[in-house]
């Protein structure tokens, strides 16, 4: 009964079609490609010379743009020549391919003799601008070898993480009887293709009385991929056993949605749903029918706000054009100075339990208007004061001596300290807060080239001139200690 039967695991059944172009015999040298798998994307392969290959990716369905995320399989291959790989439509002008991002590659046979998954590959990575019959394409090239001779190996743009593999995942949690005794999976509501979008609420058994909230999505966007896998370090690390995971779990009622856009996330799109829109761009939007995955998410948060506060929502995200790992918050400039630096307190937090991967310089705070409806937004209207995106570059850290792609364990590694920064912010003993905020108003202070008594106060500051100074002043504030 699915509208869209081939947006679903497991739809259209049955056999694929051959190959375009299948080999003529054991000496033809061509690649055959394929995509027609769950997250694969790649529209067309053109052989231009011997190992050369001009590769199409297919826009967003219903859409004629958003090409950015690639998946796909290539066969056939030879170890010795030189391949070269041009993507000729990308739709965004700037990428992290022009700063040293290079795309992933999975050989299928060193997985299995040598337990060697995903890695880094390609030599004369270049990103540009397309041909004068198409200016507002760009193209993405980049040389590599093959590991074997007859091997299958994927590209990937992102480290992928399907919606199956979230399925096995919540099934690995019902079946684990110490988990499942704290994670309650249930059906948020069901997609436009009749996927179930999950929610988990995670808490200590015994009851929620008393108990704050906090509420975390993933996935709206189903190209960044990275949001999945620090969403999965998240999930892991308040589902263990550690103590401080027992702590949070005594603290907070969980809500968490993994996977806001399953849809998209099957069919291989870069940034939006089964509607052709951007799901981030239609929270406060009454169409259920369009975008039911954000509206049930938003009509849940406005429950869980009757009955308890709502402490901090946080969206994950990925980024293709910075490094490093940054929030966006809210600050319409209307509030207090107070209000403005307790914004920025819990990613000034975070930048210290993780600064080796997590930039406060490039967090930003103001609430665009082209932002309105956007996930973290709508929540703040709702009255959840620390709102957050949380976002993850495609490529990796430029801090504490680093100069690397992250690692899936890098991804999963954010999710552990989001919980860790969580218990800093609503600690009892306020001496971190406290902190944080005294160094935050001196730096502002000294930036603004206000001393001590110097009249004035912080609410005559306007956002963008107090966000302006003050991540340039904290971004050179010292990491937390052990």
């Amino acid at each position: 009964g699915s509208r869209f039967i081939r947006a679903r695991v497991g739809g259209a059944p049955g056999p694929l079609s051959s190959p375009a172009a299948p080999l003529e015999g054991p000496q033809d040298t061509t690649l055959l490609f394929e995509s027609r798998f769950e997250s694969g994307n790649l529209q067309k392969a053109i052989k231009v010379g011997p190992y050369e290959y001009v590769l199409m990716l297919r826009p967003d369905l219903y859409t004629a743009k958003h090409t950015q995320w690639f998946y796909f399989r290539v066969q056939n291959t030879r170890q010795e020549p030189l391949y070269r790989f041009t993507i000729a439509n990308m739709a965004k002008p700037k990428s992290l391919y022009g700063q040293g991002l290079r795309p992933l590659l999975y050989s299928q046979r060193d997985a299995q003799s040598r337990g060697i998954g995903w890695r880094r590959v390609g030599t004369d990575i270049c990103y540009c601008r397309g041909s004068a019959e198409e200016p507002l394409t760009f193209r993405l090239s980049w040389t590599v070898r093959f590991p074997h001779d007859g091997d299958t190996c994927f590209f990937a743009a992102c480290y992928p993480y399907t919606y199956s593999d979230l399925q096995r995942y919540l099934r690995a949690l019902a079946a684990d009887p110490a988990r499942s005794r704290y994670c309650t999976v249930q059906a948020l509501c069901r997609s436009l293709a009749g996927n179930t979008v999950y929610l988990l609420t995670v808490t200590s058994p015994g009851g929620a009385a008393g108990k704050r909230a906090v509420v975390a999505s993933a996935r709206a966007h189903p190209g960044e991929s990275g949001g999945s896998w620090a969403m999965r370090g998240f999930l892991d690390f308040l589902l263990s056993a550690h103590a401080d995971a027992r702590l949070l779990r005594r603290l907070f009622v969980f809500k968490v949605v993994p996977m806001l856009n399953p849809d998209g996330v099957v069919v291989g799109n870069s940034r939006c749903s089964l509607a052709g829109r951007d799901p981030n761009r239609a929270y406060g939007m009454a169409f259920p029918g369009s975008f039911p995955g954000v509206w049930h998410l938003r009509a849940m948060v406005q429950r869980v706000l009757a009955e308890r506060e709502v402490v901090l929502y946080c969206d994950f995200h990925g980024h293709s054009r910075k490094n490093n790992v940054f929030m966006y918050g809210c600050d319409a400039g209307g509030d207090g100075a107070g209000t403005r630096l307790r914004q920025r307190v819990f990613p000034l937090m975070l930048s210290k339990n993780a600064s080796d991967k997590f930039s406060f310089s490039s967090c930003k705070f103001q609430v665009q208007k082209s932002k309105e409806r956007t996930g973290r937004v709508s929540m703040w209207r709702l009255g959840v004061s620390h709102s957050y995106t949380l976002e993850v570059a495609f490529s990796g850290s430029t801090l504490g001596g680093r100069s690397s792609h992250f690692s899936v364990e890098d991804l999963k590694s954010l999710g552990r300290l989001l919980c860790d920064t969580l218990l800093d912010f609503c600690d009892p003993a306020p001496a971190k807060l406290q902190q944080c905020l005294v160094e935050a108003e001196a730096l502002l202070q000294q930036q603004m080239g206000r001393g001590p008594g110097s009249g004035g106060s912080w609410s005559d500051v306007s956002p963008s001139e107090l966000e302006s100074r003050y991540v340039i002043s904290c971004h050179h504030m010292s990491p937390r200690g052990a």
